[in-house]
């Protein structure tokens, strides 16, 4: 089945537009060596760089969010980060000119994040994305992805129906959002991805770059009688 032609695309934030990793990883590697502890390999903390503070915290101390030492550890964790937030975040190769080119579309972009609203206003403009249409964070609305909430959030504020938006995102619970609202969903292959295939996810398209994704809207608009091509 073709892809409908979208009037908005919404985009994770972390792992999707921003390569926001290696400040995280410094984070909690902070976080071991206060306590004693090695630094963990970059390689080790990447991967669940999209699951935050419950990802990052739960592989450097090998705790659940429901172990007591938990919470402490998180507000730790979080502090570290929003004092070196931007160090070393940047866009991925590609996002800048697929931003760009669905901007000369007429196509609207927004941002969807778990990432908490004061961590998400901070980073966001220093690395190049405050004119962003939308920004919806983790606390915006009383649930979080993989609830569909923010996405429907997203979707009021830009005025436009779920229907007519793609999200698209590195994570299976932005999938899982994506799909819970109605919404187009492509899987972003560049990002960190877990420990589960993209393929896997059940999204309508994978796409392994920002250039592919743009490929697939063009694609999009050229199979769609009403819509005009990028």
């Amino acid at each position: 089945m073709p892809l409908p032609y979208p009037k908005a695309v919404l985009f994770d934030l972390d792992g999707t537009l921003a390569d926001t990793a290696p400040d995280l990883a410094n984070a909690v590697n902070r976080l071991r060596v206060s306590r004693g502890l090695h630094a963990l390999p970059y390689e080790v903390l990447r991967p669940v760089a999209s699951a935050g503070a419950r990802g990052l915290v739960g592989v450097a101390f090998g705790i659940g969010a429901d172990d007591q030492r938990y919470v402490a550890l998180r507000d730790e964790f979080l502090k570290n980060y929003e004092t070196d937030i931007a160090v070393d975040s940047r866009l991925f190769d590609g996002i800048a000119p697929l931003l760009l080119a669905l901007e000369n579309a007429g196509i609207a972009w927004g941002i969807v994040t778990n990432k908490i609203a004061h961590l998400t206003g901070l980073l966001v403009p220093q690395i190049g994305l405050a004119h962003a249409a939308c920004m919806v964070s983790g606390d915006t609305t009383p649930f979080s992805k993989p609830h569909p909430a923010p996405l429907i959030e997203a979707c009021n504020q830009m005025n436009i129906r779920p229907e007519d938006c793609w999200y698209v995102g590195d994570d299976l619970r932005d999938i899982q959002a994506g799909v819970a609202a109605g919404m187009t969903t492509v899987a972003a292959g560049w990002g960190y991805c877990g420990d589960t295939p993209p393929a896997a996810w059940e999204a309508d398209a994978v796409a392994n770059s920002p250039s592919s994704l743009l490929h697939l809207i063009e694609q999009a608009g050229l199979e769609s009688p009403t819509a005009d091509a990028i």
